[in-house]
């Protein structure tokens, strides 16, 4: 019997929504970017972005069903994130998810955002050999995960200061590139030099967390000098492109040596990559080439499945809804991710 399942994401600055016919067909995945209005502030504004979830969530709601030709009383689950992200955000989702669940008698799924972007490599490859690692790099998170199973994970490293998508950011803004800074740094750093200047590469000893914020200072110093005391030099065009170059360099080199670091210790079959840093392309192509990383089966899901999305919190909630975890009209939002393991059951 064919299975319908709305998924539904707000977690930050995309309004998505999405509808998944038998855990394998994306019917449609609208997605509202709102780049445009947090580019002034160079970052996501809380407040901003839950107001503009709060105009935009009905439509892009109406728009998935339209485009998948499916009407609500016709879905067999409503999939709605509910952890991690800005509770403001979060909470325009849930309200949204919780009134089509109540208004069509729809079971009310609740996602953890993080372990959605891992399933999304179940949407690009449903026979994913196992076990698998897996980097979930965006702005907000910037984590490895040891994948038994179809929603059983376990954590092996996390960030201990600044994201991967973070750093591109912050980054982009010392070089005076365009928000947001992951595009920017990759579009300008083309034809670059990646030794034009020599930035650290922090591995935290043996460990298999990350941390960049040794690379953004190191950005900053060679920038205006050491404790950043000198104004801001004005850096000739060929001159940013190297210096755009070198800095996603040393991000990207981190994230294949703690991915390589983690395939030594783990027998691991596979490696897919989620988040919206997932896009990038110099990312990818180290992946491929990689010596050791090559030899696993890449899962590199399509660009529209690594931003946030409607379809990836719809397939991983087919799985809960498909096992019986069903969550309460009162399930709540929660600012901070799981730690690892299996997913718990909503409250």
């Amino acid at each position: 019997m064919v299975d319908r399942i709305l998924g539904i994401e707000t977690s930050c600055d995309e309004t998505a929504a999405a509808v998944l016919i038998d855990g394998r067909h994306v019917a449609s995945n609208i997605v509202h970017s709102q780049t445009a209005l947090h580019e002034r502030w160079r970052g996501v504004v809380p407040e901003v972005a839950s107001r503009s979830h709060t105009q935009r969530i009905l439509p892009i709601v109406d728009e998935a069903l339209r485009v998948a030709d499916v009407r609500p009383h016709e879905l067999d689950a409503i999939a709605v994130t509910h952890r991690p992200g800005m509770i403001g955000c979060l909470l325009v989702g849930l309200a949204a998810a919780k009134a089509l669940a109540w208004r069509y008698a729809r079971p009310l799924i609740g996602v953890d955002h993080v372990q959605a972007h891992i399933h999304a490599a179940f949407l690009a490859e449903p026979d994913m050999p196992l076990p698998a690692l897996a980097l979930v790099a965006s702005g907000g998170h910037t984590a490895l995960w040891l994948v038994h199973e179809p929603g059983r994970t376990e954590r092996l490293g996390t960030t201990r200061d600044d994201a991967a998508g973070e750093a591109l950011d912050k980054g982009a803004a010392l070089l005076g590139l365009p928000y947001p800074g992951g595009p920017s740094i990759q579009a300008a750093a083309v034809g670059g030099d990646p030794r034009a200047i020599d930035l650290p590469r922090s591995m935290l000893g043996d460990s298999l967390d990350f941390s960049f914020s040794g690379v953004k200072t190191a950005l900053l110093y060679g920038l205006r000098g050491p404790g950043a005391t000198a104004p801001m030099p004005a850096l000739p065009p060929e001159r940013v492109r190297d210096l755009a170059c070198a800095y996603q360099e040393a991000i990207v080199d981190v994230l294949i040596r703690k991915l390589a670091r983690a395939a030594e210790r783990h027998p691991v079959q596979a490696l897919c990559i989620g988040g919206g840093v997932a896009r990038n392309t110099r990312l990818r192509e180290r992946l491929q080439t990689h010596r050791s990383l090559a030899g696993l089966r890449l899962v590199l899901p399509p660009l529209a499945l690594c931003s946030d999305n409607g379809a990836m919190i719809a397939a991983l909630g087919r799985l809960h809804w498909q096992r019986g975890e069903i969550a309460d009209l009162d399930l709540d939002a929660i600012a901070t991710p799981q730690a690892g393991g299996k997913a718990r059951r909503p409250a």
